[in-house]
């Protein structure tokens, strides 16, 4: 059954990943609004198709930068494809991570784990690498869905996270969504 609860969402259902109507429900701009500034440099973690990624390099502007990371080299080539040609291909990196590491040296402001955290095995590496990528007082939005993150799970990863040193900012409110923002301690 631990396979089940930590497969990683195929490249076949990227499409699922943006859209529309997701765009309607989890509007990027209203999510990463109190977190993401003009200038910041920003990784966004397991960033599929670049729901996010996309937006997250609006908000940095010319001056800041977007580290796209994810395990599937195919995901990857999803948004690189979105990006060619357009002035986000300078702004967003994109880093295929190994299983285990994420294989970065740069430091970011602010990180974003969306519906992804439960796909993750071993969880207390994973918020290590975090942190370890995180510039001082730096932050990291986790939000987990509701049917593959149960309440008990998340407060795991939260506890996990906390023993790894992160503070706990804020639970935001993102129904029906589980959601933390922690900060570098």
């Amino acid at each position: 059954m631990a396979d089940e609860k930590n497969r990683v969402c195929p490249v076949s259902l990227a499409g699922s990943l943006d859209n529309r109507i997701r765009r309607w429900l989890q509007n990027p701009r209203k999510i990463l609004g109190p977190y993401v500034k003009e200038g910041m440099k920003v990784l966004d973690i397991g960033c599929g198709p670049g729901f996010f990624s996309i937006e997250l390099a609006q908000m940095v502007g010319k001056s800041g930068s977007v580290i796209a990371l994810d395990l599937q080299e195919g995901m990857l080539r999803k948004l690189r494809d979105k990006i060619h040609g357009t002035e986000f291909e300078g702004r967003i990196t994109l880093h295929k991570c190994e299983k285990n590491s994420f294989g970065l040296s740069e430091l970011v402001d602010f990180a974003l784990a969306f519906y992804m955290v439960h796909e993750i095995p071993d969880q207390e590496r994973f918020l290590n690498d975090i942190k370890s990528v995180l510039k001082p007082n730096g932050q990291v939005l986790i939000v987990e869905p509701p049917l593959h993150a149960s309440k008990k799970d998340f407060e795991g990863t939260i506890r996990k996270a906390q023993d790894t040193g992160f503070i706990v900012v804020d639970r935001p409110k993102m129904f029906p969504n589980k959601a933390v923002t922690l900060q570098k301690g």
